[in-house]
């Protein structure tokens, strides 16, 4: 298990460049809400901490993770310099979290693919419950963070590229 020993929310901030001139967007999808509001917590923390203005956070909802796709190609076109897309799956007695997540992770491919603008995949895609609560805010830290980093690293290699 790739976070077993690491914690997704311990990043050293001196090799992490200074948020405070870029925009950023959040999408986050609105099922499984109580495990997104804590990965969206995660990484509106870590933009704030590391210099981003919270007037210059936008967050839009979205119904499910399937529809981050769309709210993050209509959140490139809204002038930022990142985009972080949360969703949650968890696996369930059906082949739909299959479609689901492999649907999400190729849209969202597709979009950095296609788009100037990066988008960040902080969907969680776990077996149970439990193992999302424990990267959402839990024992293992909180992917949000980790997205977050992502995210003012990528606006800072595009501006610089």
């Amino acid at each position: 298990m790739a976070t077993a020993n690491k914690n997704l929310s311990d990043y050293d901030k001196t090799t992490i460049p200074n948020a405070n001139k870029f925009r950023f967007g959040i999408v986050v999808s609105e099922w499984n809400d109580t495990i997104t509001e804590g990965l969206f917590q995660g990484a509106y923390d870590a933009l704030v901490e590391n210099g981003a203005l919270p007037s210059n956070i936008i967050r839009w909802d979205v119904p499910g993770s399937f529809e981050l796709i769309y709210g993050s190609k209509k959140m490139q076109q809204q002038m930022v310099n990142a985009v972080i897309a949360i969703g949650c799956v968890i696996q369930g007695e059906t082949k739909h979290f299959d479609f689901v997540c492999e649907g999400v992770t190729q849209g969202i491919k597709d979009l950095n693919v296609v788009h100037e603008t990066p988008v960040i995949f902080c969907v969680l895609t776990d077996n149970t419950m439990q193992q999302s609560i424990d990267r959402s805010g839990g024992k293992h830290g909180n992917k949000g963070t980790e997205a977050a980093i992502a995210a003012i690293k990528m606006a800072e290699l595009r501006k610089n590229s």
